[in-house]
């Protein structure tokens, strides 16, 4: 290298103290993705052994927002211990790379419960998480993103 070619910097890593959430490269196509309570995910293609594809990461925030958005109301009809299951399936665009569709279906232990509850608690919980849930919410109303490169 000559004296007037400048060397890279060297990548910093990101820490707590700069953002709540971030992912980390840690192979081709491969990502850690932290919080700043320590936690960690694997991101990467669906081959990528232990990994998460960003698309179903999407799709289990979406079903964990719902549950935990309706989780009160689900306890207090059904009981606290309640097991509660909630699966997402997803239509694709027919040319572009994104989905055009959520499909939620909350699986519950409705056997206690006469037919008039059921479709109560059916209105309740579509309504709670209707309200309350952040990532719905987004994906409903849609979000600006804003992409900034910088110098590490």
């Amino acid at each position: 290298m000559s004296a007037d070619e400048v060397s890279p910097a060297p990548v910093a890593a990101a820490t707590a103290e700069e953002y709540a959430t971030w992912v980390t490269r840690e192979a081709s196509r491969v990502y850690r993705g932290h919080n700043d309570r320590g936690q960690t995910v694997l991101m990467g293609p669906r081959d990528e052994p232990g990994a998460f594809t960003p698309g179903e990461l999407l799709k289990i925030a979406l079903a964990g927002c719902a549950g935990m958005t309706a989780d009160g109301v689900i306890a207090r009809r059904i009981g606290a211990d309640a097991p509660v299951t909630i699966g997402v399936t997803t239509q694709n665009h027919e040319t572009e790379d994104r989905f055009t569709r959520f499909d939620e279906t909350v699986r519950l232990d409705l056997s206690g419960l006469s037919n008039p509850q059921r479709a109560e608690l059916a209105v309740v919980v579509e309504r709670a998480i209707g309200r309350g849930c952040t990532v719905g919410l987004t994906l409903l109303s849609g979000a600006d993103i804003f992409v900034d490169i910088r110098q590490a």
